[in-house]
């Protein structure tokens, strides 16, 4: 068996444990997450465990390096990854899912099964359908190939992903005019997935403001959040973002 194939059956075979924040049952070794600047499913979680109080230790990890000890980690080869000591955890709904389960204080999913479900079903939304149309062509024209393959974006990709962008904003309108947050009266997961993924579009330059004021008062108050603003510091090597980006008033 490889090496690969072993920690993947490990940590298949492991048991999480209910943890005190922030902290490995039984010991001092702190959350570790491997991510980089604008993988939005990091941001996802680093917001969430943000908002729960968790603290992490950042270790950049390119996917696309390759690297055996992060193959170990995740088979997949895919960010985040999230350990402490022998908890290995991947993939961002799995990491939320065992926070949300672990961590009581300051629930994310709602109140009832039907807040849940549509907190479920918007998260899936942004992760998947705003995901596939926005951000996986953007950071392919703007982010890899710039920096890594060094070729010219496709302006069309980039056109296409900009009018994609537009349509989750005028629905993002719809669901604002309605609520006071995403998927119902309080603040929670779906917030947190969309502004993961909308402030890496807003990065590589893929969304227009103009026209969508309840959409822009919801992200201008998450971006005033202590638990968010430290994601809008962080700058991509050799990729800067708009002036816009990280300003409260834009």
């Amino acid at each position: 068996m490889t090496d690969v194939a072993e920690a993947a059956r490990a940590n298949l075979a492991q048991t999480a444990l209910p943890l005190p924040t922030g902290y490995a049952k039984g010991s001092s070794a702190m959350w570790r997450i491997y991510q980089y600047p604008l993988c939005p499913f990091s941001r996802k979680v680093r917001f969430a465990l943000a908002v729960k109080g968790v603290t992490l230790e950042l270790v950049r990890e390119y996917p696309w390096d390759g690297r055996d000890g992060f193959a170990a980690l995740n088979p997949a080869c895919q960010t985040p990854v999230v350990q402490n000591g022998s908890i290995v955890l991947s993939d961002s709904a799995t990491i939320c899912d065992y926070f949300e389960e672990t961590i009581e204080r300051v629930p994310l999913l709602g109140a009832g099964p039907e807040e849940r479900a549509e907190a479920r079903r918007l998260i899936a939304w942004f992760d998947q359908k705003f995901y596939a149309e926005v951000n996986a062509p953007l950071l392919g024209e703007r982010m890899y190939k710039r920096i890594i393959s060094r070729q010219p974006p496709e302006a069309s990709v980039v056109r296409a992903a900009a009018r994609a962008a537009e349509g989750h904003l005028d629905y993002l309108d719809f669901l604002l005019d309605r609520r006071r947050w995403l998927s119902g009266p309080a603040f929670g997961l779906a917030d947190i997935a969309a502004a993961a993924q909308i402030s890496v579009a807003d990065y590589l330059g893929g969304i227009e403001w103009d026209g969508h004021e309840p959409a822009k008062t919801w992200y201008s108050a998450l971006k005033s959040r202590p638990t968010f603003r430290p994601l809008l510091g962080e700058r991509m090597e050799g990729l800067q973002p708009p002036a816009h980006y990280d300003k409260l008033d834009f």
